[in-house]
């Protein structure tokens, strides 16, 4: 059953995603203990905590990723839209929940061909189908304006910021409704960072957003619910101002004040 929040007076917000008694196992370590959650559409939520908290095995098990691993085991569900995931193929599920990792990783052809590539697997499009997809994807990442006099060269000239805002132009270009966000920053600079940030603000206007990061002080920045692991367990979630400024919980006050992790 859909459960609903309210985020303002007025405005009811619905469920994308529900959590229900989620474990994950990778061989003998239990990566993620018993998790309840939900994730309501068209929200940024963050996720922070140290290493080895149990974020990043949360994350890839929302698009199936997890299963790549031969040790991995789970109990629990996940339940995109009243569906239980197990029963979506994975390869359906991935283009409606995207990913974006730390590290960008283009294709070996033109920023053009790089965005399309996704289309072109799933669907028919003409191509002026595709240039319309393709200006709106990158138009979306804020990317357009520096690339558009250069779509035929290739994807790897882009200076790393560029990079990761064309995979989130790739990824877009699908038409997911969630999009997953690991570590996107960890490897950019200030500026390419503030320029990734504004585009997920952007973003969730349209999409549903699960931002895992290591910077606290991004999640504060962009999020609008922050929640905290630490070993494997959701020690609290809460409006993110909440959670920053008023935390419930001792360890997610002593994380955010950097005293461990």
């Amino acid at each position: 059953m859909v459960t609903h929040a309210t985020r303002s007076p007025g405005h009811q917000v619905t469920s994308k995603i529900i959590i229900q008694q989620l474990s994950i196992w990778f061989g003998k370590v239990l990566a993620l203990r018993s998790l309840n959650l939900e994730i309501q559409g068209n929200e940024i939520l963050g996720v922070i905590g140290p290493a080895n908290s149990g974020k990043t095995s949360f994350l890839r098990q929302l698009n199936r990723l997890n299963e790549l691993e031969a040790s991995f085991r789970m109990s629990g569900e996940v339940i995109l839209d009243n569906k239980n995931i197990q029963h979506i193929k994975p390869e359906a599920l991935r283009k409606r929940v995207g990913m974006i990792f730390a590290l960008p990783q283009v294709l070996p052809i033109s920023i053009y061909d790089n965005v399309a590539y996704g289309v072109r697997m799933h669907d028919g499009k003409s191509k002026s189908e595709l240039d319309g997809i393709v200006e709106d994807s990158l138009k979306s990442s804020f990317l357009w304006d520096e690339v558009k006099d250069r779509l035929k060269e290739l994807a790897t000239k882009l200076s790393g910021g560029q990079q990761q805002r064309l995979c989130i132009s790739r990824t877009l270009a699908v038409k997911p409704e969630v999009v997953l966000f690991d570590e996107p920053c960890s490897g950019l600079d200030p500026i390419s960072t503030a320029k990734v940030e504004e585009s997920m603000l952007k973003l969730k206007e349209k999409y549903t957003i699960v931002l895992v990061t290591n910077n606290t002080k991004q999640a504060a920045r962009v999020s609008d619910r922050t929640a905290f692991f630490l070993t494997g367990e959701l020690v609290e979630i809460d409006k993110t101002h909440k959670l920053f400024t008023a935390p419930k919980d001792k360890r997610t006050e002593e994380y955010i004040q950097g005293k461990f992790g």
